[in-house]
């Protein structure tokens, strides 16, 4: 399920900010937004653009040219997203009014995507758009993108929830790596592409170093799986400003497929220990999420956190102990909860 960056969406409250003549909040989603005054009202639509989104020059959007224009080599010129803060509140993303748009269809609902419409893209560092090695092809049929859902983007995600066992682990904050054995061979990935062993990937590097290639063939041998992808994020020097603190590499294994297929929290613990791979920190197994974390803002608040180190904690992610389809997403559910005190100490 690709990222919807921008959509038409309802604004469902409008909420003054103490002190402030010219600015007010408005909510969307799970998302808050901080808006001109008057400039909207409650049930109007609008389109509503994501944190992380890379908005193309266009005079409707050169008001943000003195706090987010960005030129790099990867991305060329726009303007980039980010989270803010205006007067004490946390600004996530960006409202405007559909009319300003002509190209956007006169019967878009909410929830459509104009994400490509309006030549929206996702912000990309150079770090994470080259860092990974030299790239042969795009990610192959057995390795999924890691894309997580945020809960802000659809809070009805933690509804579906209810009555299950899940589980809650630490968001790492490095760089998206897949390792992943089919009937063409062994793939080493990063979160985008398909890299070469030819010495230029770090990532490729640790697999060589602790000999990953040659566990996974031995363990799908052994189990008899005709596929078998392992997922994780690398964290290192280099990777994301370390914010882990490492002095090395090291992989921090998510998900496990096999023969396409996502396993379960303890299947997955009990490949790990076998292949003796890192798994994220699992910090909480329960039943019944809504009835523990009821809204956004309870999942915000158990997001918060640090790392051993003392760092400030990216975030959690939250599956079920075993997978579940979710048609809202057309995936295994699943969504993460970004730290609100991270992003806005770390998004640079």
């Amino acid at each position: 399920m690709s990222r919807k960056l921008a959509s038409i969406q309802r604004i469902w409250k409008i909420e003054p900010i103490e002190g402030a003549d010219r600015i007010e909040l408005a909510y969307v989603l799970g998302w808050q937004c901080v808006v001109n005054k008057g400039q909207f009202k409650p049930m109007d639509l609008a389109v509503y653009y994501e944190i992380d989104s890379f908005l193309p020059i266009r005079p409707e959007y050169e008001f943000m040219r003195a706090s987010s224009y960005k030129n790099t080599e990867i991305m060329g010129e726009g303007f980039r997203l980010k989270t803010q803060k205006f007067r004490g509140q946390v600004s996530q993303g960006l409202l405007l009014p559909v009319s300003q748009f002509p190209e956007i269809p006169a019967d878009a609902e909410p929830g459509a995507d104009v994400t490509m419409i309006l030549g929206v893209r996702k912000w990309e560092t150079e770090e994470r758009a080259t860092s990974g090695g030299t790239v042969i092809g795009d990610l192959p049929r057995s390795i999924p993108k890691t894309d997580e859902t945020r809960v802000q983007a659809d809070p009805g995600l933690i509804k579906e929830f209810a009555g299950l066992e899940y589980y809650i682990s630490t968001k790492m904050d490095g760089s998206s790596h897949s390792i992943s054995i089919d009937e063409d061979g062994i793939h080493v990935t990063g979160h985008n592409y398909e890299y070469k062993d030819d010495g230029n990937s770090g990532f490729y590097k640790l697999v060589n170093e602790r000999g990953y290639k040659e566990k996974l063939k031995a363990f799908a041998e052994k189990e008899g799986l005709k596929e078998l992808t392992v997922q994780g994020e690398l964290c290192a020097p280099g990777i994301q400003q370390n914010r882990l603190k490492l002095k090395r590499p090291e992989w921090y294994v998510f998900t496990v497929m096999e023969n396409g297929r996502r396993v379960g929290l303890d299947r997955m613990l009990e490949v790990c220990k076998e292949l003796e791979f890192t798994t994220v920190p699992i910090e909480e197994i329960d039943t019944d999420l809504p009835a523990k974390y009821p809204t956004v803002e309870a999942l915000l608040e158990r997001a918060e956190g640090s790392y051993p180190n003392g760092g400030k904690k990216e975030g959690i992610v939250i599956r079920p102990t075993e997978p579940v389809f979710s048609s809202n997403i057309g995936a295994e559910l699943s969504m993460k909860v970004v730290s609100n005190r991270y992003l806005l100490k770390n998004d640079d």
